[in-house]
């Protein structure tokens, strides 16, 4: 399976793939001049034609509604007290590995390629003998140190250097990673309490409401924007858990990882993905949304790996039928114990009612392995239930 790797391009223009951010070219600079509309543009036939026409008749104005007051009538006139609050709980974070190890190096991360700190950091990581691999960012939930990022932002790492926002650097420690969703957890190991900034609701969240995202974008640090929710329940093919907020503040290749805040200065989102022709923000981004990061991140703390349910069965959607259809059966799976069937319709998972394959593979997704979960079929016109033991998603399963 491909998927948005990154805060790096999700899609190209022609043609919606998926690919990581290894592929985003280099920030570029284009000149560009000041211009206005010359009152010379108008061709003389169409000012005539407006002069000609005179004023409006009185009968025009049943064409148009009578005004209304604004529907939004404030907004914030600045961001910085909220930046003042929340950016120092923001981190960089570099990813490093051996240089003696041929077989692992990997170029420059798109993140400072093409930019003024691609030769530094070269120049830094040959010093200490290491190749950098990536460059991204995080934030910090708890005054220990503990800290969420995305899980190819910290990849396959010898070494994860965190910088906070004053400049000092601190080794981290990867906790635990989810690959299906993209969700890590490191820590480090300060001197004192950090800043650290907390939890929203992402439930509340609306379309249209402001957001503001922070991060490490190419490089440059402690970088904040601001923008609205675009949208709800995104479906990127990153995985079948995908249930991304679209988010048209700009986001760029090392925002990856960093967070997005309500006016109120809480975590609504996780930066994880664009969609870019050029490999800069367009305005078309996605964050995972709090009500799914801060659980994943609540059980990578306590276990370091999440345990998934699943039923073992191929489903179809679609014949115009409530429910989802299991087209075919794993051998030894659990919905084989169960006595479930090929041609069954499910229509819901314990209290849960599902409409989709992808809703019923999030629902069993939910159970944990071992449980019993009881499932509501239609078979051949008839309505049953059936208890089924759960069983423990295998870990080469990627959808």
């Amino acid at each position: 399976m491909t998927g948005p790797r990154s805060c790096g391009i999700v899609g190209q223009y022609n043609a919606p793939t998926m690919r990581p951010d290894q592929d985003v070219q280099p920030m570029r600079r284009t000149a560009s001049r000041p211009f206005f509309l010359a009152p010379s543009v108008l061709a003389p036939s169409v000012l005539a034609a407006a002069l000609l026409a005179g004023p409006a008749r009185a009968d025009d104005a049943a064409l148009f509604a009578p005004p209304v007051p604004p529907v939004v009538t404030s907004g914030p006139l600045t961001f910085a007290p909220l930046v003042r609050k929340v950016v120092p709980a923001v981190v960089n974070i570099a990813v490093t590995q051996d240089a003696d190890n041929p077989g692992k190096r990997q170029p420059v991360p798109p993140g400072v390629k093409g930019t003024p700190f691609e030769h530094r950091f070269r120049d830094r990581m040959r010093s200490r003998g290491e190749e950098m691999l990536g460059a991204g960012s995080g934030f910090i939930i708890d005054p220990g140190g503990v800290i969420v990022t995305n899980t190819h932002v910290v990849g396959e790492a010898d070494r994860i250097t965190v910088s906070l926002s004053d400049g000092t650097e601190y080794p981290a420690r990867l906790v635990g990673s989810d690959d299906l969703t993209d969700i890590a957890v490191i820590t480090i190991q300060a001197p004192h309490p950090l800043p650290y900034v907390t939890w929203g609701d992402s439930r509340q969240v609306n379309v249209g409401d402001w957001i503001m995202a922070a991060g490490n974008p190419f490089g440059l640090g402690s970088s904040v924007t601001a923008g609205i929710v675009s949208a709800r329940g995104r479906d990127i093919g990153a995985s079948p858990f995908d249930d991304f907020l679209q988010l048209d503040a700009p986001i760029n290749p090392g925002n990856s990882g960093g967070p997005s805040f309500n006016l109120g200065g809480q975590v609504v989102a996780l930066n994880t993905a664009i969609v870019s022709p050029t490999g800069g923000s367009v305005g078309i981004g996605f964050g995972i949304p709090s009500e799914i990061v801060a659980p994943i991140v609540a059980e990578l703390r306590r276990s370091g790996h999440i345990d998934r349910g699943w039923l073992g069965v191929t489903l179809a959607d679609g014949d115009g039928h409530a429910g989802v259809r299991i087209t075919d059966i794993d051998r030894g799976g659990p919905a084989e114990k169960a006595k479930l069937r090929t041609g069954d319709i499910v229509l819901t998972v314990g209290e849960e009612p599902v409409d989709s394959a992808r809703a019923l593979i999030r629902a069993v997704a939910a159970e944990r392995p071992g449980s019993t979960v009881l499932v509501h079929i239609r078979r051949r016109g008839t309505d049953a239930t059936v208890p089924v033991v759960v069983g423990h998603r295998p870990a080469d399963m990627d959808d």
